[in-house]
């Protein structure tokens, strides 16, 4: 089975980023990638007054100039890596970027998305830009988020955390898992306890792990929720850990 990445572009210098991360990801896989612009509807329908001729000019010359966007992506990527391994689709819509997203990964069987981190704007989205914590949060695929300018140069560590709360399903972490492999990485597994919190789950969890990613590390830390950012970054700097992964 090829597998099916989506790359939700804006045009940005930061969505570029996150296009070449997964060239570099999956260089030795073979995968489609396809290539995703969403417009909104709101951003050429300006009034009730405009003629639906008029409208549907508009839409097109939109529509027309994002595909036009988009081959010149496919034409740079293909120039720039030459794998033949990996092939291209653009797509066009115009709705709700996660509808979109989610009608999308649907129709065309995603597995992955990966897209640039976005727009960030207050406290709480430091880490996420306000689209990226979204698609997250609404659709049903994993997601890999690409902070600006961040480039793949090893993947020796990856770290996985959990609060026991779910039990986890091999479906769920499959991506996680070709991950690993791919890239040779050793995997942390960061057990994560509040004071309120009983691992009631643990042991099955463990039994997961251990016959899934045999390989993995385990630490352990409790932690209050209020400084859960900031105990999970501060482990991320400590052990030098270059993909971070959690459910």
């Amino acid at each position: 089975h090829m597998k099916s990445i989506l790359l939700p572009t804006d045009f940005s210098n930061n969505s570029m980023n996150a296009i070449n991360y997964a060239m570099e990801l999956y260089k030795n896989e073979a995968c489609n990638f396809y290539i995703l612009n969403v417009q909104k509807a709101s951003s050429f329908i300006s009034d009730d007054l405009m003629t639906v001729n008029s409208s549907a000019t508009i839409y097109n010359t939109i529509v027309d100039a994002a595909k036009k966007s988009i081959s010149n992506i496919i034409t740079r990527i293909t120039k720039k890596y030459d794998n033949k391994n990996h092939h291209f689709e653009g797509i066009v819509d115009y709705d709700n970027f996660i509808d979109s997203i989610n009608q999308v990964t649907k129709t065309y069987n995603i597995d992955l998305i990966i897209m640039g981190t976005n727009g960030a704007s207050g406290l709480e989205k430091v880490i996420f830009g306000s689209n990226t914590s979204r698609v997250m949060q609404r659709c049903r695929v994993p997601v890999l988020a690409i902070p600006v300018g961040c480039k793949l140069s090893s993947l020796s560590k990856i770290a996985f955390t959990t609060n026991h709360l779910t039990l986890f399903s091999f479906e769920a972490l499959k991506v996680l898992k070709e991950v690993v492999s791919l890239h040779n990485s050793k995997l942390y597994i960061l057990h994560v306890a509040d004071q309120f919190q009983l691992a009631q789950k643990q042991l099955q969890n463990m039994n997961f792990f251990n016959t899934h990613f045999e390989g993995a590390e385990h630490d352990y830390i409790d932690v209050r929720d209020k400084d859960m950012f900031k105990t999970v970054h501060q482990y991320i700097k400590d052990n030098h850990i270059e993909m971070f992964a959690m459910i």
